[in-house]
């Protein structure tokens, strides 16, 4: 029979649970909102992920999202949340990693979640965080051709090129942004004559 973990004091001492089993590789553990959070070093979350999803203990088996913030300017400026889900103890579960901006890799969970290579791809094409043994990371929602990863702050907000129509050309063209300044002089005081 499977517990359903959904209590917080069940939680807290599954969260004790783990925190004895894998001392190692769980940096700190908390619950919030009824949902597990495991803040683990970017060099252990392979082997965190395979002992979550076989263990009978946790059996999170479901990879649902990968999620990521950027923060520039800190040493390790990319946060990077893993959504797992337990249907059989109908339990989630957050692993928190962070990577830094000059190497920023992690292990690619490919081989533990079927579904997990769109959710690298999207991250890989948005953040530019690379994904080892992920053979398959192309650009998934940008051009092949584009030019940084649209989802970093330091990326503006306009982009570096835009895509517009040549009627003289009849065909599509990639030329450099052009940003129209006519408001630029507006005067709030002046008369609406």
């Amino acid at each position: 029979m499977l517990l359903k973990y959904h209590n917080y004091w069940v939680q807290k001492k599954y969260l004790s649970f783990l925190l004895t089993i894998v001392p190692t590789l769980i940096k700190k553990g908390t619950v919030k909102y009824r949902v597990l959070e495991l803040k683990v070093n970017s060099t252990s979350i392979y082997s965190l992920s395979l002992f979550l999803k076989k263990h009978t203990n946790c059996l999170y088996k479901t990879l649902v999202d990968i999620c990521v913030y950027d923060r520039p300017g800190k040493k390790f400026r990319f946060s990077v949340i893993y959504n797992l889900l337990s249907q059989g103890y109908n339990s989630r579960l957050l692993l928190l990693t962070k990577v830094t901006e000059r190497s920023p890799a992690l292990a690619s969970l490919l081989p533990l979640y079927a579904g997990c290579g769109w959710l690298e791809r999207e991250v890989w094409d948005f953040f530019g965080i690379f994904f080892l043994n992920n053979f398959d990371l192309r650009r998934l929602l940008s051009d092949y051709g584009f030019a940084g990863h649209p989802l970093r702050k330091d990326f503006p907000l306009t982009g570096f090129v835009e895509v517009v129509y040549d009627d003289s050309q009849k065909h599509i063209i990639y030329r450099p942004v052009e940003l129209v300044q006519d408001f630029r002089g507006f005067k709030f005081k002046k008369n609406w004559k």
